[in-house]
């Protein structure tokens, strides 16, 4: 697979996404600047990094989602290439139009970095197919707006199609209001598009692929893109 990191002004887990698909498939991605007009030829899947772009001004994601690259991630989407937006990538992603819903504030309105478990929603997918239904996994997390918010006629449609990725839990699986770090509604933690081809999350599986930086959760999920 050929994949593609696009960067932006302010983007911090660029190479973190870089190492997770070199390790996964042998191959390292292309950076792409923001400015770029185009993906490289052949791109099968563009990943778009963690971090505070521009600053996270305005709203988080919002000016990214207005950058020539993203352009051309949307027309990537809709020829079916995939699409996977980690944290910052996953709000530019909403702001982009590209998934449903936004990031607001967290409830508690404080930053949160620590290890959170998440719950498998539906793994039919290609990016979650290495999992199984229902698996806990535990990734890392560090936003300070990530808190997924949509009005309910778009949370029923998105329950009913399966578009819900992932959502917040305890260690046992148990989904409720004491495992939601950030109040997000329902515990969502990542969702797909109706094409199931975009996928946001806000949690870093890049982080979670080597033993020796605490667990290997994330790496099912780069290696089902890879294969």
């Amino acid at each position: 697979m050929k994949s593609a990191v696009i960067l932006f002004p302010g983007s911090n887990r660029e190479q973190d996404a870089a190492r997770a698909l070199r390790a996964a498939s042998g191959a390292a991605p292309a950076i792409v600047w923001h400015a770029e007009p185009d993906l490289p030829p052949g791109t099968d899947l563009v990943v778009l990094p963690g971090g505070f772009s521009y600053g996270d001004y305005l709203r988080c994601g919002a000016i990214a989602a207005r950058s020539p690259a993203m352009r051309a991630v949307a027309r990537h989407a809709e020829r079916g290439g995939l699409v996977l937006g980690i944290c910052n990538g996953f709000q530019i992603l909403c702001e982009a139009g590209l998934l449903p819903g936004v990031l607001m504030r967290n409830a508690n309105r404080r930053f949160l970095c620590r290890m959170q478990h998440v719950r498998v929603e539906n793994a039919g997918t290609p990016f979650t197919r290495g999992y199984a239904e229902g698996q806990v996994a535990r990734f890392a997390i560090a936003h300070g707006e990530g808190n997924f918010e949509a009005d309910d006629a778009t949370i029923e449609a998105i329950e009913d199609a399966g578009q819900i990725a992932f959502r917040y839990c305890d260690a046992s699986g148990r989904v409720d209001q004491a495992a939601n770090p950030n109040g997000s509604q329902r515990n969502i933690a990542g969702v797909f598009n109706s094409r199931f081809n975009v996928l946001g999350l806000m949690p870093h599986p890049e982080n979670l692929i080597d033993p020796l930086v605490g667990g290997i959760d994330g790496r099912p999920l780069f290696e089902a893109l890879a294969g």
